[in-house]
């Protein structure tokens, strides 16, 4: 008895058993498990896709965020557009034009214009340069060579001993059937924008500016801007008319041209693309703005402009070194702000701005210098002096 009481003292009381789940197995190595098609590369079809979320935001027209303006903002989308159909076209009938037109083609290429070039030039030229001196031959090859020119020998002839009569050459713009539109402009001109935009217009067979100069006395078209549908039909209309027998001794490329198509050309605004230089010197601005209520503003004037075209008569064009005795009552003047107090030289010193630029341009362009200033006042008055009324 006492031996099986000290035996139950001595048991260990059980602990009610508690379930646990399974142990997993230890493993003895570390072996990743394999990883899915997707996950393995999942960067590089990200990357894929990043690149080709880019490409198609880069082709089309969808715009994100908002950015600057561009210097030339075109009105129109150029996505898809044939250049080839289109072209400027320049006419050089002596060496400073021809310098001329070689400085409008460096614009053109500078300001990112994409329609072809062409050039007609005297035929009895050549691009043979045959000496250092031969500037000439030296502008054709650089028209040609580094603003991808398009050279047309042409036959050039003077009627008479007229100057002016050479202004008929701008009509074989309108033989250049192989284009849709070409773009003749006189090149007397700083283009301070490319002129693309106008190809796309909607079609007319020509499209000129007002000689907004010449209102209330004329109301005439401009012949110094010209966008034409070529046709050969017209072009040797146009050339007919051009000879002495078939026109009056006072009538040149701007009459003929308003009687063709005075009635029915297309109006281009002048406020852009028909600016003269002379509106800088003149204290009335109504016939260039269009109304009364409007303030004359240079300044602003400048910016909406895509071109200046120099006509400062009795000035020499300015290629050609101003006459001292002529200057100084022909430059525009300084002017009293009336709310200000102060003057206001911004008329004077855009003009003088727009003549140092051209013939700083000339120099870097062409490597030729300004002539010498012309005798003023001019002992005698010859025909080529006489400037044909309403013309620039």
């Amino acid at each position: 008895m006492l031996i099986e009481t000290v035996c139950n003292a001595l048991t260990v009381p059980t602990m009610q058993t508690r379930f646990s789940p399974p142990l997993k197995p230890i493993r003895l190595s570390h072996t990743p498990r394999p990883k899915s098609f997707l996950r393995r590369y999942s960067r590089w079809l990200y990357a894929l896709l990043a690149l080709l979320f880019l490409y198609l935001w880069r082709s089309s027209s969808i715009t994100l965020l908002p950015s600057r303006p561009l210097v030339h903002a075109p009105s129109l989308i150029y996505k898809n557009v044939d250049w080839s159909r289109y072209a400027y076209s320049q006419y050089a009938t002596n060496s400073a034009y021809l310098c001329n037109t070689v400085m409008v083609f460096e614009a053109l290429q500078r300001l990112g214009s994409k329609a072809d070039r062409i050039l007609f030039y005297p035929q009895e030229w050549d691009t043979d340069i045959a000496s250092l001196d031969d500037r000439d031959s030296q502008l054709l090859v650089k028209a040609r060579d580094w603003y991808n020119v398009k050279l047309m020998p042409a036959e050039i002839t003077k009627a008479d001993d007229d100057a002016w009569n050479t202004s008929f050459t701008k009509f074989m713009a309108w033989g250049q059937d192989q284009y849709d539109r070409v773009l003749q402009m006189d090149s007397d001109i700083t283009l301070l924008k490319h002129l693309d935009e106008l190809f796309l217009v909607p079609k007319a067979p020509v499209a000129m500016l007002r000689a907004y100069w010449r209102i209330p006395e004329e109301r005439r078209l401009t012949s110094f801007f010209l966008l034409l549908e070529p046709s050969m039909d017209v072009y040797q209309q146009l050339m007919v008319e051009a000879r002495p027998d078939h026109r009056g001794k006072t009538e040149y490329d701007m009459e003929i041209l308003n009687r063709f198509y005075g009635d029915s050309a297309m109006v281009l605004p002048h406020r852009q693309y028909g600016l003269l230089s002379g509106e800088f010197r003149v204290d009335v601005h109504k016939n260039y703005l269009g109304n009364d209520l409007e303030t004359w503003d240079p300044e602003r004037v400048m910016k909406e402009a895509s071109l200046v075209h120099f006509s400062d008569w009795p000035l020499p064009k300015p290629w050609i070194m101003w006459p001292h005795t002529l200057i100084g009552d022909v430059m525009p003047r300084c002017k009293l702000r009336e709310k200000l107090g102060e003057k206001d030289c911004r008329n004077k010193d855009i003009w003088m701005g727009l003549y140092d630029d051209f013939r700083r341009r000339r120099k870097d362009i062409c490597a030729l210098l300004s002539a010498p200033a012309p005798e003023w006042p001019p002992r005698n008055t010859s025909k080529e002096d006489k400037k044909p009324k309403g013309h620039v």
